[in-house]
């Protein structure tokens, strides 16, 4: 494998990624519980920007109903069933989607193929949206046994415990 940290031994190839995104508009820049900047990580609430991105936004906010969030889930099985990618959890909220994958492609690729398919079949069973997710997502790399097992169990049971 080759390393992309100079002078750092390359880590383990991940057993798997554990992929989260949200829910069109459902947490925009300068939210109340913090953001992300793309590339200053960890923000703290600013209400101004909140403000603007919500002025900004393009379509409303997308909030999934029971139906939709099993519709969502089954794209999901279904495209990794179909590329051969083992699919360890996945959990369709109704402002975000938590997937444990594993899978022969870079994450960013399983992520947006994930993200498309589920968008396809909630636009074939529903009225079509525009935006149903938010433009990326969050991608973790589960390199031990026990990072995976870590990430199965957060997707499948403490979403609940929130």
């Amino acid at each position: 494998m080759k390393s992309d940290r100079p002078n750092e031994p390359p880590l383990p190839e991940p057993l798997g990624y554990l992929l989260t995104w949200r829910t069109h508009g459902s947490w925009l820049p300068g939210d109340q519980r913090g953001w992300v900047r793309k590339a200053g990580g960890d923000q703290a609430p600013d209400e101004q920007r909140h403000r603007a991105a919500a002025r900004a936004m393009n379509a409303e906010e997308v909030r999934l109903n029971s139906q939709q969030r099993i519709i969502a889930e089954q794209a999901i099985r279904d495209h990794c069933q179909f590329r051969n990618w083992q699919l360890f959890a996945v959990n369709c909220r109704s402002n975000h989607v938590h997937a444990v994958v594993s899978a022969d492609l870079h994450p960013k690729e399983v992520l947006r193929q994930l993200k498309a398919w589920a968008t396809r079949r909630l636009n074939e069973a529903d009225s079509p949206q525009d935006a149903w997710w938010a433009e990326k997502g969050s991608i973790r790399y589960l390199n031990s046994e026990a990072a995976l097992e870590g990430g199965i169990v957060y997707v499948r049971d403490a979403q609940d415990r929130k």
